[in-house]
């Protein structure tokens, strides 16, 4: 895949270095909630968690976390989609 539209929009759409809002919905099982958090951690090769909010859908079977991680880059920005898609229940990110 051909980063470098993505990178480039991205770019002409945030400041870099600053801070970055990921949306992430996916199953409220298997501590979808924790793993989610723990990634963008281990992406950003932080040492701490960003700051980030649950909701929970009416039904109980969704839930969605909104972290907004400081980044460095629109690179970095990348790296987190790409690593967060990965997990296991994910259903949509933004």
């Amino acid at each position: 895949m051909d980063r470098e539209p993505a990178l480039d929009l991205l770019e002409s759409q945030h400041a870099f270095p600053g801070k970055f809002l990921f949306k992430v919905i996916g199953r409220t099982d298997d501590q979808f909630v924790e793993r989610v958090v723990a990634t963008v951690r281990l992406a950003l090769e932080h040492d701490f968690d960003s700051p980030w909010e649950l909701k929970e859908t009416a039904n109980g079977r969704h839930v969605s976390v909104t972290i907004e991680p400081w980044v460095e880059s629109a690179e970095q920005v990348l790296v987190v989609y790409d690593s967060v898609r990965q997990l296991e229940g994910v259903v949509m990110l933004m």
